[in-house]
């Protein structure tokens, strides 16, 4: 009796497959670069296509999550090394003395703010013509936030040696230059999170998302240090 195609490729064992990708009734999966480090470099040459990747695996909430407190991990220790074991002469005057506190709080708050945050722009994207469930909107931002998390730890290792040279080059010590690689981690960061989220929506172009959240991040910055200015944070 002759087998269908059909029937022969379910048959058949996963090495014999030509192709490169397959389905287990949860979701569809790549047999190529399944491991995370490859996955991230992934990402960095596509981040829609990593994304759209990642979406289509249907991924459970605790594989979410495992991406996010790792970033949570990076991002803590990033800032560690900017604020408090190494941080430039600016810093130390704009920082608060109970630094570390707050580290530890952002550690833990982070996590939850990142779940509203999607909430948030997810919401925003369907008002403007998105169409991604909120799930999908998880997905693409915190994988966004760990494939960026990398970059963020390179620029808190520049804040050290920035901090490391300023007796050798005083001109390291002027707020402009000492506190562009604060402001430029951020650019990965708002970059890699648009493109997850206008890959999970549908959207054609990343910039408009990437505009939009930069727009957001910039107010939300100055409103903090307003807020710390007048003793309010």
């Amino acid at each position: 009796m002759t087998m269908s195609s059909a029937e022969s490729k379910v048959g058949a064992p996963l090495e014999s497959q030509n192709e490169d990708q397959f389905s287990t009734g949860v979701g569809t999966y790549q047999t190529e670069h399944n491991g995370l480090a490859m996955r991230v470099l992934d990402a960095w040459k596509d981040m829609r296509a990593s994304t759209r990747r990642l979406i289509d695996e249907k991924p459970s909430e605790g594989r979410l999550l495992f991406y996010i407190l790792l970033s949570d991990m990076v991002f803590f220790l990033s800032w560690a090394l900017k604020a408090v074991v190494a941080p430039t002469l600016s810093a130390k005057s704009m920082l608060p003395a109970e630094i570390g506190i707050w580290l530890i709080v952002a550690l833990f708050a982070r996590t939850a703010a990142v779940y509203v945050f999607s909430l948030a722009i997810g919401m925003g994207m369907r008002m403007f013509g998105g169409k991604g469930s909120w799930k999908s909107t998880r997905a693409g931002v915190f994988w966004g936030s760990f494939v960026a998390a990398p970059f963020g730890l390179f620029f808190a290792l520049v804040t050290v040696i920035f901090a490391s040279l300023e007796t050798q080059f005083p001109f390291l010590q002027d707020a402009f230059i000492s506190q562009a690689p604060y402001w430029m981690s951020l650019i990965p960061f708002v970059y890699f999170i648009s493109a997850g989220v206008a890959e999970a929506h549908h959207t054609k172009q990343v910039f408009p998302v990437f505009a939009g959240m930069t727009l957001v991040a910039m107010v939300l910055w100055f409103v903090a240090l307003y807020m710390r200015a007048n003793g309010i944070i």
